[in-house]
């Protein structure tokens, strides 16, 4: 979080991220991994959150290494712990 706040001109500050991972089927029958990131950016507004996680999603070397692998879903979480999408 603090490169890509970093890249757009952002102080992300404290954040908080917390995942949860899940086994499934795939779409062909396989079993496979989705993963849920739950950011919380208390410092920020709301679209700035927004910005800096999506930045720190395309810059992210695991991100990257699975990209297309394993299906990631990213939810900024507001100061009070409730998700939001």
């Amino acid at each position: 979080m603090s490169e890509a706040g970093r890249r757009l001109g952002l102080n992300a500050g404290e954040t908080t991220v917390t995942s949860r991972v899940t086994i499934g089927l795939t779409e062909s029958g396989d079993y496979g991994l989705a993963v849920t990131l739950v950011i919380a950016i208390p410092d920020l507004d709301r679209d700035a959150a927004l910005k800096i996680v999506q930045t720190a999603h395309d810059i992210c070397p695991y991100s990257n290494a699975t990209r297309g692998n394993i299906d990631v879903s990213l939810v900024v979480s507001d100061a009070s712990s409730r998700d939001s999408r």
